[in-house]
């Protein structure tokens, strides 16, 4: 993927947005400041602030638009997402990525300290980080957490699991999403990705869902 592509096509939707100047002008400030001085500590409190400058209104994704992010990074959307959302996952693309241990190391940070809305936006992130095999396991860390949003912002409408997770691990993806009421049909691959073991973890599964009287999630017997 093209890092430089996709982050001035998420500028150019942040500039669509309605009353976005204020927003526009904060972020081009920052990141002619951080370009000057690519400082840890600024990298860090910008992506932090995001919220208190740009706003968390709802962004229009015009249809040129979401077709430019899908040539650039197929099954990438930012459909539903809010401008902070928008606004820190184009942040995370400033950081030079030339130093693979340090860009992993910087992200890295923000995800062990990251509030709710901040994990949202690094997991929302993961299929236009540069280094991409280096995420799977914090991609795998996002099935694990018991946040609703977090757990959506990584199994749903992301391309990533698709494309880097092993088959244990799609397959936990998966089951975890039947377990937490999910919508599977926006899980990215999951037709394509189906497999003989989780057919069969969810025959098992649903044979005892059945003994207890109990129906199926919407979806589940497509899969076995």
């Amino acid at each position: 993927m093209n890092i430089l592509s996709m982050s001035q096509t998420l500028f150019y939707l942040i500039e669509q947005q309605p009353n976005s100047e204020k927003a526009v002008t904060y972020l081009r400030q920052q990141a002619d400041t951080f370009s000057s001085n690519p400082q840890v500590a600024v990298f860090y409190r910008v992506f932090t602030a995001l919220p208190r400058f740009v706003g968390k209104q709802p962004v229009a994704v015009p249809a040129d638009i979401q077709f430019a992010l899908l040539r650039v990074r197929p099954g990438f959307t930012v459909q539903d997402w809010t401008l902070d959302r928008l606004a820190r996952v184009w942040w995370l693309l400033q950081l030079p990525a030339d130093n693979q241990t340090t860009y992993v190391k910087t992200i890295s940070e923000l995800f062990k300290a990251g509030e709710l809305n901040e994990l949202v936006a690094l997991y929302s992130a993961l299929p236009v980080l540069a280094h991409p095999e280096a995420w799977k396991f914090q991609a795998t860390e996002g099935i694990r957490n018991n946040i609703a949003d977090v757990q959506s912002a990584i199994m749903l409408h992301n391309p990533y699991p698709a494309d880097y997770f092993d088959e244990p691990a799609w397959n936990q993806l998966i089951m975890k999403a039947f377990f937490t009421d999910k919508d599977v049909t926006q899980i990215i691959g999951l037709n394509e990705r189906n497999n003989a073991r989780l057919a069969q973890t969810l025959t098992d599964f649903a044979a005892e869902r059945r003994a207890a009287g109990r129906s199926l999630p919407a979806h589940m017997e497509e899969l076995m």
